[in-house]
């Protein structure tokens, strides 16, 4: 009986629900055997043509925001089509229709070379998606930004997110831009799932950027400047800059400096206040309009309130304190520069610049692997300290310990950032050195992972012997860094 109800369509229940099995069955093949089905894509294109929808969103080379452009009544249905609870234009079949370009668009990446097109092409797509969803918020239009740290391109407004990154959207085709796996953004929106599929889009954007013939993109200004910088673009770039010269290398500066100005950006707003301390009422109030207590003049001054006349006589006016404490701080910030922490790595080697830049922050800057190396002089500059490290090697805190030891004046006025995995050659040694900080007053705040998927392993052993000591590691948002050093620097 329930295939003779109609659809919004006038369609038979049965026969909707056919046209979708056909719709998602091609997705599945599509999915997991690149070799198209004849049967599948007739029946396919034959459903798409009754709905009235056009050719090319059976294409998985048009990108959704090629459609969108050619089909500009196409771009409120993908807003908000995967979101809970939202009214989709149009009935089911074609709901179906939409989701399955969306989902062909995003994870069917395919294999072989990738060109700087098909990568931007993929990451506007994966900024629908993240729409799709009701992750972003729309500006313009189309929302720019998209989970994760890194830059967007293709929407026409801007947005910024703060997990594994900074998102921006430039360009007419009115959709949104992606990047993903910058790790300092804001959440997605969408919770616990929402991370997750933002460390399923950082592994996808990663295995097509090591795909790509990235030196011979970045050796063609054209090609090089279609590339939108991302978490996974940087990562590749810094492992491959010892092989880099001329204009590939000059293109390769101007995209780590894009990506690192842009997480600047997101992240300088989460410690404006960093070091505002707290309120010093040793110090009296500084008796101008903008400080009176008017709350607290009128009901001090009640006593002097004239019944007769219905008037508040006020003897005394009362003024907020200002006046605020801040104690000058240092922070050494000690970076592993080893492969598995890059989110990490140029998330708070970015966060230690801007803390550099507060009043009375006293920054220093060292990163290890079996050496250490003082980049103190560059902590103002997160873009010069990335050029500066080297990934891969070893791991031998120690090294570090041996560095950062002699800069330790006052233990109590200091906070020590050890950004690492702690797989160490020499743990037991490491940990010790790290306790003696901790007992003689040092602010130990260790940091496993920075990025908006929170993905990266610790060390088991580390991590337990860091939570007994009463300093367990951060692991996941870089918000929890930001509160934690707000928290000592207050």
């Amino acid at each position: 009986m329930s295939d003779d109800i109609l659809t919004d369509d006038g369609l038979p229940a049965g026969a909707a629900r056919n046209r979708r099995q056909v719709l998602y069955w091609r997705l599945l093949a599509r999915l997991f055997d690149h070799d198209e089905q004849p049967a599948l894509e007739n029946a396919s294109m034959a459903v798409v043509g009754d709905l009235g929808l056009p050719a090319a969103l059976l294409d998985p080379s048009v990108s959704v925001d090629t459609l969108v452009q050619r089909f500009p009544e196409l771009a409120d249905e993908f807003r908000n089509l995967l979101a809970a609870g939202e009214d989709v234009p149009g009935d089911e079949v074609r709901r179906a229709a939409l989701v399955s370009k969306l989902l062909l668009n995003v994870f069917g990446t395919g294999t072989g070379d990738v060109t700087a097109t098909q990568l931007a092409a993929w990451q506007q797509d994966a900024g629908w998606l993240t729409q799709a969803l009701g992750a972003c918020g729309a500006q313009g239009g189309a929302p720019g930004g998209a989970p994760g740290a890194a830059a967007g391109s293709g929407g026409p407004g801007t947005g910024s997110d703060t997990g594994s990154g900074a998102g921006s959207g430039s360009g007419p085709g009115g959709g949104p831009g992606a990047g993903y796996g910058a790790g300092h953004g804001p959440s997605t929106g969408y919770g616990e799932s929402g991370r997750e599929l933002s460390g399923v889009l950082a592994d996808l954007e990663a295995d097509l950027v090591r795909r790509m013939r990235l030196r011979e993109v970045l050796a063609d200004p054209a090609l090089a400047r279609r590339l939108t910088p991302s978490m996974s673009l940087v990562e590749q770039l810094l492992r491959d800059k010892a092989n880099l010269s001329g204009v590939a290398l000059a293109n390769a500066k101007a995209l780590i400096r894009r990506f690192v100005d842009e997480v600047a950006e997101v992240l300088r707003t989460q410690v404006a206040k960093a070091s505002a301390g707290v309120i010093d009422r040793s110090i009296p109030p500084k008796r101008v309009f903008r400080n009176l207590d008017v709350e607290r003049t009128i009901w001090k001054n009640l006593v002097n309130y004239n019944p007769e006349d219905q008037r508040l006589y006020v003897d005394r006016l009362y003024y907020r304190r200002t006046a605020k404490r801040t104690t000058p701080a240092r922070m050494i910030v000690v970076v592993d520069q080893s492969g598995s922490m890059v989110d990490a790595m140029v998330n708070c080697t970015i966060l230690a610049s801007i803390f550099a830049g507060l009043p009375k922050v006293d920054v220093h800057l060292i990163a290890y692997d079996t050496r250490a190396l003082d980049l103190t002089p560059w902590v103002h500059d997160p873009f010069e300290v990335l050029l500066r490290t080297q990934l891969g090697g070893g791991t031998d805190g120690t090294a570090a310990l041996a560095l950062a030891q002699p800069k330790i004046a006052d233990p109590r006025n200091t906070v020590v950032v050890w950004i690492s995995d702690f797989y160490e050659w020499n743990c037991d040694a490491v940990f010790a050195g790290m306790e003696a900080l901790h007992r003689s007053g040092v602010r130990i705040i260790p940091v496993g992972s920075v990025n908006s998927g929170g993905q990266q392993s610790v060390n088991p052993w580390f991590r337990q012997k860091l939570k007994n000591l009463g300093t367990p590691v951060i692991s996941g948002h870089i918000r929890k860094l930001v509160l934690e050093l707000k928290n000592f620097l207050a």
